[in-house]
């Protein structure tokens, strides 16, 4: 790796780069300028996407293939960094994964996973980046939560319970961040067109993440960027996303769990 100096280009650390949102969320940061440090399992999608990267948009781009479901790959991961760079000027923690089905069923082993993944992984980057950050003066950072957040959701259980934590980390956070010049900004993203519901073992005729239900994922990205640059603390893609949400402050918990149960069965 050739070293950044402080004085130099600007960069972003990017986890869960590899594929589906993540990857045009690097897109995006790379299109503004930055350079990108690009993290995920898949050392050869992080390869081609550094070399699509460096191609379209003249930035430096630099993979590191980490597992963060291992315990303490996060804190690993940023000593590495930290040890060949400055303080990162965005940090987006996106890497995270969902299990479709019933808890009681679950691979236990999965689980623990998950929670590390998106848990674990994500509190432990910012709470390494944000004292930098505050000390410096500025910085922004990116939680990628999930509509699914704002409520329990059967047959998802941990998934959507691990998001309702993302957001309301970045919630808090946010709020103590004011007026230190660094944000942090929860993008809350509905069903979207990639990989997530195979990896998270959705039924093949699933027709929650098929077109036209299913957001693309570059437009989540490019929405989420705005967001982030904007210093908004809470970032809901689509209308009918927080057409939804709101309807949730309304409806009894009750209901809309079991509302929530049935749109998973299909």
């Amino acid at each position: 790796m050739r070293p950044i100096m402080a004085e130099q280009m600007a960069y972003a650390l990017i986890t869960g780069a590899s594929s589906g949102i993540g990857r045009h969320l690097a897109f995006e940061l790379a299109a503004k300028g930055l350079d990108v440090v690009l993290v995920a399992r898949n050392d050869q999608a992080l390869q081609d996407l550094k070399t699509e990267i460096e191609t379209r948009y003249r930035v430096r781009a630099t993979v590191m293939g980490i597992d963060l479901s291992v315990p303490g790959a996060a804190a690993d991961l940023y000593s590495q960094v930290r040890s060949t760079w400055p303080v990162p000027d965005v940090l987006v923690n996106n890497a995270g994964f969902g299990s479709y089905g019933l808890f009681h069923e679950a691979d236990g082993e999965v689980l623990q996973r998950l929670v590390q993944v998106n848990i674990l992984a994500l509190t432990c980057l910012l709470r390494r980046v944000l004292p930098e950050m505050r000390a410096r003066g500025h910085g922004r950072i990116l939680n990628v939560a999930s509509c699914a957040a704002f409520n329990a959701g059967p047959l998802m259980a941990v998934y959507f319970a691990t998001k309702a934590y993302v957001l309301h980390l970045s919630e808090a956070v946010s709020q103590e961040c004011v007026g230190s010049g660094v944000t942090v900004t929860a993008l809350c993203p509905g069903a979207t067109a990639t990989e997530f519901h195979r990896t998270a073992g959705f039924p093949e005729n699933s027709w929650l993440f098929a077109p036209p239900v299913a957001a693309r994922p570059e437009a989540v990205a490019r929405y989420g960027i705005r967001a982030l640059y904007a210093g908004r603390r809470i970032a809901i893609p689509g209308v009918m996303n927080k057409l939804s949400i709101l309807a949730l402050r309304v409806v009894p918990r009750r209901l809309a769990v079991t509302m929530a149960q049935r749109i998973m069965k299909h």
